[in-house]
């Protein structure tokens, strides 16, 4: 038989807290958080506001300035509304973009996306470009619809590297689309799946596998994942600040390990979120809707 190996451990399910108080893991959350990440979700709507909302550029720089010393990438959802100041504040403090186009079933909306997303690359402020986000998860377009939006963008910008963004699974079931993206920008998030956190890392591993094998050799970026601090469970998922912080700490570990690139969601708790989320969706931050660090 063989002997027990700390690193088959921490392969399986992360660090082993058993006997570790509440202080001791938020000791070990700052240290993990100071030591820098590859990259965060930028939550850019303060509390009142929504998509729809206009943003300015004093409200980006002033959230941006908070977490610019953890990440050296930051990831946008849209290229409208304020939104498309994200990526050059980002670029004014030193980090590092992957900018997405927010497609829905509004076409006009999704032609002020793509145009905002392929000028903002050519003025050099998109490092990864993004087209769509979920839009399959969603039924909001049709494969049809949403290759034509890539491969548009593709021809517009020869030299950016080009993807798509939706739960890893869809890679598998949509081939056309993983063979249209350059990288495989891929959602992975055991807690919606109802995973207990102690095997959550181990479920995360298995996602982004599938994800890989769909690629077919590209390069895959978990492009979201994260974990709720408070909330409602879902199965055997349970928020809480401590459960959280592990899930970061593991995250963070296994990225810095095994050099996988990830995006954490988020930055910045978000209110609005609740309508579509349930009473969870406001609480993914690692800051509060102040600006606060939470743990």
């Amino acid at each position: 038989m063989s002997s027990y190996r700390p690193e088959k451990q921490f392969a399986l399910r992360g660090i082993d807290y058993a006997g570790k108080t509440t202080e001791q893991i938020h000791d070990q959350f700052r240290q993990v958080l100071e030591n820098g990440m590859h990259g965060l979700c930028y939550s850019a709507y303060e509390d009142g506001q929504e998509p729809g909302s206009i943003l300015t550029e004093a409200q980006i720089r002033r959230r941006m300035e908070i977490i610019r010393p953890y990440t050296k990438w930051v990831r946008s959802f849209s290229c409208i509304e304020g939104n498309e100041l994200i990526p050059k504040v980002a670029r004014d403090l030193g980090l590092k973009t992957l900018v997405g186009a927010w497609l829905g079933s509004d076409k006009d909306l999704n032609e002020q996306e793509i145009a905002g997303l392929i000028e903002l690359a050519k003025n050099g402020l998109v490092d990864v470009a993004a087209v769509g986000n979920e839009v399959m998860y969603r039924n909001d377009l049709t494969e049809d619809e949403l290759l034509e939006y890539i491969v548009r963008v593709k021809k517009a910008l020869p030299g950016v590297q080009v993807g798509y963004v939706d739960a890893y699974y869809e890679f598998s079931h949509r081939p056309r689309i993983t063979e249209a993206c350059d990288v495989i920008l891929a959602n992975c998030y055991p807690f919606w799946e109802g995973c207990h956190m102690d095997y959550s890392l181990l479920y995360m591993k298995q996602m982004f596998q599938q994800a890989v094998q769909a690629g077919n050799g590209k390069k895959v970026i978990i492009t979201e994942t994260g974990w709720p601090s408070q909330g409602s469970s879902t199965k055997d998922a349970h928020p809480s600040m401590e459960n959280a912080m592990k899930y970061f700490i593991n995250t963070q570990k296994w990225s810095e390990e095994d050099d996988i690139d990830v995006f954490y969601f988020a930055s910045f708790d978000e209110g609005w979120k609740v309508g579509g989320e349930g009473d969870v969706g406001a609480y993914w931050g690692l800051w509060d809707k102040n600006g606060k660090l939470k743990y």
